[in-house]
């Protein structure tokens, strides 16, 4: 069986992250986008980083344009985006597509793992995000509409 650090991924500046290295800490996986409304959420992903990263929490961030194309920047934009305008210092992966043929094999296993409303795959829009144990399974699945405060209970009984 699979978990989610049996996949690799680019960082934004184009180096290879194996998500094998989180093994053991509890990760947070989102889509994200810049242009979004959602898109205010880089605030609190990142209060969520910064008060449970020394218990073991990592947010990963995954840029993705499949969403009315607000992701259309190059890494170099959306990397300075989020640090100007967010303090973002969470990892931040190169852009995917987490829908359809093209889908990134970790989200094809999150999707499957955690299924959405009516057991739907598909991820419906930008800033849905997982939940992932500190052993790699899939515990929960949020829909964009999801503020990342209210996650927190969640987070604190997997710590």
């Amino acid at each position: 069986m699979s978990t989610a650090f049996d996949f690799s991924a680019k960082l934004l500046d184009g180096s290879p992250s194996d998500l094998a290295q989180y093994r053991g800490k509890v990760l947070l996986v989102v889509n994200t986008a810049s242009k979004c409304g959602f898109t205010p959420q880089y605030k609190g992903l990142q209060e969520l980083h910064d008060k449970y990263k020394d218990r073991g929490l990592v947010v990963l961030g995954f840029p993705c344009d499949q969403f009315g194309h607000q992701e259309p920047g190059g890494a170099d934009e959306i990397a300075n985006f989020c640090e100007r305008n967010y303090g973002v210092s969470f990892p931040m992966f190169e852009k995917i597509e987490v829908n359809g043929g093209n889908a990134h094999p970790l989200f094809s296993f999150l999707k499957k793992s955690a299924p959405g409303l009516l057991g739907s795959e598909g991820i419906k829009w930008n800033f849905t995000k997982f939940l992932v144990d500190r052993e790699g399974a899939v515990k929960e699945r949020y829909a964009p509409t999801t503020e990342p405060a209210a996650i927190a209970k969640d987070i604190e009984a997997l710590l």
